[in-house]
């Protein structure tokens, strides 16, 4: 009996030592990455696989918001080049607005999708559908995205990086919200049929995360909609309401709050013209810009009124190709003429 007592003892003390180190090494990595605030180390001590998820999330938001942004005059180049985990947009315009919530939806996106892979120990899939038969003849299984650690464990960790309690604070955690719900708003039923003979007497059904592309389409048209806030300080302390005009501030008409799912923001852009650390932009001199369209992407767009180059180019490249039995692909090298225009 002492035999076993002492081995069960040793085998509590080998758990409890490798947790430690374990706890150790976490807290040392989470020191190491620069741009975190001091809850945010925290959280990343705690659960430092999430960490991983929410560094991808941050990529894939920034990887979106250039794809949306690619024939704009801000093209969101210079957003997440120095730190992934650290404010992305000085001035608190309509394209700062964008980025807090992609970044947001981005981070909520990829904590998820690790959750359904099982690369998060405190997550997995979501259960509570099963809970709730549905109506349809068809009833929930496989692995549902749970959705909801996605946005809780978001919430905490962007969330806190929002230390001052000032106007610019109020519209990122607005943002930051607007950006986590979509994604569960745009989750997605899949189903798998189940009779005999290709027969669907039976339907499987678990919800997943739609496309990440939809979400970045959905928060370009609340970009665009986007609504001018303002501060007002009230007995609750600081909070947003919408703009007004000076017609409407002379006739003292009613403070209205934003919507929840609708973008804000604070500043007016600027051009987006010139180079300017102040408004984090590169400007648009040698951007590549489509001469003879209108509106993105065209040069009357990007050049800002200061005209275009054109160059010439010739390029060599491989062309119709054909496979020959077995095995080889054989191809013919084609001349390639074309002019390329860029801002001046």
């Amino acid at each position: 009996m002492w035999k076993i007592h002492n081995k069960l003892l040793i085998y509590l003390l080998w758990i409890m030592e490798i947790r430690l180190v374990s706890s150790f090494t976490s807290v040392m990595l989470c020191g190491r990455i620069p741009g975190l605030t001091m809850g945010q180390r925290q959280l990343c001590s705690e659960m430092p696989d999430a960490l991983i998820a929410l560094g991808e999330g941050q990529q894939l938001g920034a990887h979106e918001c250039q794809h949306q942004f690619r024939g704009h005059r801000w093209n969101c180049s210079e957003v997440w080049q120095r730190n992934v985990f650290s404010h992305v947009v000085p001035i608190a315009s309509r394209e700062a607005a964008y980025t807090y919530a992609i970044a947001s939806a981005g981070a909520a996106y990829a904590v998820t999708a690790a959750c359904a892979r099982g690369n998060i120990s405190l997550c997995g899939c979501d259960v509570r559908h099963k809970t709730s038969p549905p109506p349809e003849p068809w009833k929930w299984g496989g692995c549902s995205a749970d959705v909801e650690f996605g946005m809780r464990y978001t919430r905490k960790f962007m969330d806190a990086r929002e230390l001052e309690r000032d106007s610019r604070t109020l519209m990122n955690l607005h943002n930051n919200r607007v950006g986590r719900t979509l994604v569960k708003k745009l989750l997605r039923t899949d189903c798998k049929c189940h009779g005999v003979s290709g027969s669907c007497v039976m339907k499987t059904c678990w919800k997943s995360l739609p496309p990440f592309r939809l979400i970045g389409e959905k928060l370009m048209q609340k970009y665009q909609k986007a609504k001018t806030v303002q501060a007002l300080r009230g007995k609750r302390g600081l909070r947003l309401v919408l703009s007004r005009k000076k017609h409407q501030m002379a006739q003292k008409a009613s403070l209205m709050a934003p919507k929840r799912m609708e973008l804000i923001y604070l500043e007016a852009s600027p051009n987006y013209c010139e180079r300017s650390i102040q408004t984090g932009t590169l400007g648009t001199r040698g951007r590549i810009c489509n001469r003879t369209g209108h509106g993105p992407q065209s040069c009357d767009l990007l050049c800002c009124g200061r005209g275009h180059n054109t160059q010439h180019i010739q390029r060599s490249q491989q062309c119709r190709c054909q496979f020959h039995w077995c095995c080889q692909v054989e191809c013919e090298v084609c001349d390639e003429s074309y002019e390329e225009f860029t801002c001046k």
